[in-house]
C-alpha cells in the first residue's frame, strides 16, 4: 500500500512539475503619480504630475492548470516613480522621482488561443531606495543647492511615504516563438502612499509595461 502510495505521489509531483514552467523577462515602464493636491516645485509656483520613463527586470514561474487556464507569480525589480516639472519667467524646474521598488504580481490567466494569454490579479511592492534629480533650463542654477534639495526630497519622500503598496493588474502576453513573448500590462495602485495624510490628501501610482520574456520549456 506504502508503494503504491508513493507511486502515486511520485507521479502527481511529476504531473505538476511537467506543467511548471519558469522565465525570465525585462522592458520598458511608464509611471506617473496621481495626487489630489497641488505639487509645489518652488514657492508659491505648482506644477502638474507627468509621467515617467523607467525599467523593469524580473522572473517569473507558471503553473498550468490545463490548456486553457494557470496561475503565475513574478518577482521585478522597477524603476517606477514621476515626475513635475514649471516653466516661469523663462526658467523650467523639474524634478524627477524614481521610486525603486521590488514588485511582486500573482495573476491568474487565460489562454485565449495557445499563443494568446490574458491576465489579471493583485500586486504588492516594496520600496529599495528612493532617487530624486532636480534639473533647471533656462537660467543658473546652483549646482550645490540642487543636490541639498535632492537629497531634502529624497528624506521627504523616504519619511512620509509608505514602504509597501497594493493594488491590481491586467495584461496579456503572447508567444512569438518557442517561449519568446512579448508583454503589454497595466498597473494600479489602490494604495494611498502617504502615511498621515493631512485634509484627506491621496499619493498613488500607476504604471504600464511592455517588454521581452522567455519561458524556459
Amino acid at each position: 500500500m506504502k508503494k503504491i502510495l508513493l507511486a502515486s505521489a511520485l507521479a502527481f509531483f511529476a504531473g505538476m512539475n511537467a506543467q511548471t514552467t519558469f522565465g525570465v523577462k525585462a522592458g520598458y515602464a511608464l509611471s506617473k503619480l496621481n495626487s489630489n493636491e497641488d505639487i509645489d516645485v518652488l514657492d508659491g509656483v505648482n506644477g502638474d504630475l507627468k509621467s515617467k520613463s523607467g525599467f523593469y527586470v524580473g522572473a517569473l514561474v507558471e503553473h498550468k492548470f490545463n490548456n486553457k487556464f494557470a496561475l503565475q507569480g513574478e518577482v521585478q525589480y522597477a524603476n517606477l516613480g514621476g515626475k513635475v516639472d514649471v516653466s516661469t519667467l523663462g526658467i523650467t524646474v523639474t524634478e524627477k522621482f524614481n521610486f525603486n521598488r521590488i514588485v511582486v504580481p500573482v495573476t491568474a490567466r487565460y489562454y485565449a488561443t495557445p499563443e494568446l494569454g490574458l491576465y489579471a490579479g493583485p500586486f504588492v511592492s516594496f520600496r529599495t531606495s528612493t532617487k530624486v534629480n532636480i534639473d533647471v533650463s533656462g537660467g543658473i542654477a546652483n549646482q550645490e543647492v540642487l543636490n541639498a534639495g535632492e537629497r531634502a526630497l529624497e528624506k521627504s519622500f523616504d519619511d512620509n511615504l509608505k514602504s509597501t503598496e497594493f493594488g491590481l493588474l491586467f495584461g496579456a502576453d503572447y508567444n512569438v516563438y518557442k517561449g519568446l513573448f512579448v508583454d503589454a500590462r497595466y498597473s494600479f495602485g489602490l494604495t494611498n502612499m502617504i502615511k498621515d495624510p493631512v485634509n484627506d490628501e491621496k499619493l498613488k501610482m500607476n504604471f504600464f509595461q511592455i517588454g521581452l520574456g522567455y519561458k524556459f520549456k
